[in-house]
């Protein structure tokens, strides 16, 4: 083969109409993400972007909407007990899960009821 896939780019998820002030509030407010501008021309679409080093998860407005309850974007941590702290602090629902050997890992859900899982790799 003459190509290699090397990693994602950014991970899009969904949200509803005028969604773009709560996602601020989640994604930049409880997780710390930088809020950066969307190109020009895809500015007319709605949605936020958001930047943490080289991840970059993609808020787009999606009408009519369904919010991604099993597909979901998995994203590693470190600290991740701290995460999880910030998130009950915040009074957002940490589901445990136990099943991956060798990871420490938990799901939330963003404001729009889209699944997000936080894991940290046992060393």
């Amino acid at each position: 083969m003459s190509f290699q896939l090397e990693c994602f780019d950014h991970v899009q998820l969904a949200a509803p109409c005028n969604g773009e002030e709560q996602a601020i509030a989640f994604y930049q407010g409880i997780l710390g993400m930088e809020l950066i501008d969307k190109p020009e021309p895809l500015r007319k679409n709605g949605g936020v972007w958001f930047q943490a080093r080289s991840l970059q998860i993609h808020v787009g407005i999606e009408d009519p909407f369904k919010p991604s309850r099993k597909a979901h974007p998995a994203i590693r941590v470190q600290h991740i007990q701290e995460l999880k702290n910030r998130f009950v602090l915040s009074q957002i629902n940490v589901i445990e899960d136990q099943l991956l050997p060798g990871a420490n890992r938990f799901y939330v859900v963003d404001p729009f009821g889209n699944r997000l899982e936080f894991l940290e790799w046992k060393i």
